[in-house]
């Protein structure tokens, strides 16, 4: 991978540099929210999952005029003032003492994270050749899993002086990845072609919701998402519900590490290799981990078949994160990548609709009820993939006629 990255022109490397950078700045303080927002506000365990679901849903769905602006304005422009309002954003969590200040801070920061992600995978788009592209992906998945890795161990350190510290760390990357892309960005870094005709956002809106190919993915990530989103929420709750508060702690850790160690290790190697011409096979094969990790856990009773059910698990997250970009990636038309990014970004309304669906089974069902739900979310949100990649290879057929 360093090979690769050596290889890279420097404004690709700057832009995988984002994604590690400003995803160690929210890895840092996300382990912390729930003790800060009980602490410093007094809220409960409710309240705080509707604060965190809250801002992250807002953050994604206006996201979407995120990806409007990609494809209208300068991406070096754009990158540098949200980077600017996610350094701001962390500024004001560390001063907030209001909960509607803090709140404010928290769904600026998922927006302004969401939006340079779009404007990322766009420049990804504009910058690389197709054949090189599953293997970006591949690259900026393995970083992200880094920062989200590392991330809470930095925090860890930070809170046990005082909690609001990591706030103020997190504030400190965005601000040091502020000044490195202003000196070193491309200036000349665009979204779209000058000649292509720009529309209104609401125009362009019909027109993406004409493309069934990408309500097809966009709804079967929305529906995997679920699975996958949030796995470590709804794997707490059922192991609160089946084992003790100690086993829960002990498992969860242990399958945290796994997955992150998972991913670093293998993300590279597996991902590189996906290619444009196999992507449903790929694709499936993905599906069928995530199906096969959902059984191991339900039957797992030691903490050996939970590690070994996650490494299952985690070999088709490695899987689908990058065939989905490549998805998306195959089907949209240059000047209106931004827009196809944003759309796939509604995949955070299913994670965070996952613990939400997960909690409701446990209160009403027996606990491994929700393996069986999750399952059929998988086989819904495959068959909606197969669905979109089926158009798809009908449109380029058309196109070859």
């Amino acid at each position: 991978m360093l090979a690769t990255l050596r290889n890279y022109p420097t404004t690709v490397n700057l832009l995988l540099s984002a994604s590690l950078v400003l995803t160690l700045a929210r890895a840092i303080t996300l382990p912390y929210l729930v003790i800060y927002l009980s602490g410093n506000f007094h809220l409960s365990i409710a309240d705080i999952g509707l604060v965190i679901g809250s801002t992250l849903i807002i953050g994604s769905l206006l996201s979407l005029y995120g990806g409007f602006l990609v494809d209208r304005m300068s991406s070096y422009r754009l990158i540098l003032v949200c980077s600017g309002v996610f350094t701001a954003g962390f500024l004001g969590t560390f001063v907030a003492r209001d909960l509607w200040l803090f709140y404010l801070c928290l769904v600026l920061i998922n927006l302004a994270y969401a939006v340079i992600d779009i404007a990322v995978k766009s420049g990804f788009g504009s910058l690389l050749p197709v054949a090189g592209r599953g293997e970006v992906f591949s690259i900026k998945y393995t970083l992200t899993n880094i920062g989200y890795a590392v991330g809470p161990f930095l925090g860890a350190g930070l809170a046990g002086l005082d909690i609001s510290l990591p706030f103020l760390l997190s504030a400190g990357l965005g601000a040091g990845f502020f000044f490195i892309y202003f000196v070193w960005g491309d200036r000349g870094l665009a979204g779209v072609e000058a000649s292509q005709p720009s529309a209104p956002f609401l125009a362009v809106g019909r027109l993406l919701l004409r493309d069934r190919r990408l309500v097809c993915f966009t709804l079967g990530g929305l529906l995997s998402a679920v699975v996958f989103g949030q796995f470590t929420a709804y794997l707490s709750q059922y192991l609160v519900v089946t084992t003790t508060a100690e086993t829960t702690y002990r498992i969860i850790s242990s399958i945290v590490a796994t997955n992150a160690l998972t991913v670093i290790s293998l993300q590279y190697l597996i991902g590189r290799r996906i290619s444009q011409q196999h992507l449903s096979l790929w694709l499936a094969g993905g599906l069928a981990m995530f199906v096969l990790g959902l059984a191991g856990f339900a039957l797992s009773t030691t903490l050996v078949f939970w590690v070994i059910a996650m490494a299952i698990f985690t070999l088709g997250e490695i899987v689908v994160f990058p065939a989905e970009y490549m998805f998306i990636d195959n089907i949209a038309p240059s000047h209106l990548r931004g827009m196809y990014y944003g759309a796939q970004n509604l995949n955070n309304l299913g994670a965070a609709l996952g613990p939400v669906l997960c909690g409701m089974v446990l209160a009403a069902q027996p606990a491994h009820y929700i393996f069986y739900m999750l399952m059929l979310f998988i086989i819904a949100g495959g068959m909606l993939y197969f669905l979109g990649a089926a158009l798809a290879g009908t449109a380029a057929a058309g196109k070859g006629d």
